[in-house]
């Protein structure tokens, strides 16, 4: 062989393993670079997961002193007076109910005086009115599937699907 092509073959062995390792040396950098990408995300996602922990718990406190300060009480006739939801309640209005945060709304004539109870079913027509506060009232959560509603002076859970009455809590106000 002569020297060119002695040459040429060390040449071409020299590209055949260096281009390699040049790749892979290159990858490791790369790694390295997503790895730290990858830490980086970890630490703002447990950041952002303190920050609504400690958010939420300031909300807890915050409702629970809420609560506390302006329940429902059947002692205390005028429990609701200074709440933000009751701003445009005049009292009881001959055919109409009112609904905290909703207002007065008009009531078919053979529920105006009805008493609710157990087992009944609400008209499709009251089902809308929810309560959005249970705990002012004294209330636990609803189950799923039920809800609190606001059914003249009384607070009803239903059966969201049926409008079945599960109970009643009567003479809010």
């Amino acid at each position: 062989m002569n020297r060119l092509t002695k040459a040429a073959l060390v040449a071409l062995a020299l590209t055949t393993t260096a281009a390699p390792l040049a790749a892979q040396a290159q990858n490791r950098g790369h790694q390295d670079y997503r790895q730290d990408r990858h830490d980086d995300r970890r630490e703002w996602r447990q950041d952002n997961r303190d920050d609504r922990r400690e958010w939420r718990q300031d909300d807890r406190d915050d409702r629970r002193d809420y609560r506390h300060d302006n329940r429902w009480s059947r002692n205390d006739r005028n429990w609701y007076r200074g709440r933000s939801d009751f701003n445009d309640y005049r009292g009881y209005r001959s055919g109409y109910w009112y609904a905290p945060s909703y207002g007065y709304y008009r009531v078919d004539p053979r529920h105006s005086s009805y008493r609710w109870q157990r087992g009944a079913y609400l008209p499709s027509a009251y089902r809308g009115y929810y309560v959005r506060d249970p705990y002012v009232y004294g209330l636990r959560p609803a189950p799923r599937g039920y809800a609190y509603v606001h059914a003249g002076n009384d607070i009803v859970m239903i059966a969201v699907a049926s409008g079945l009455i599960a109970s009643v809590l009567s003479g809010i106000f």
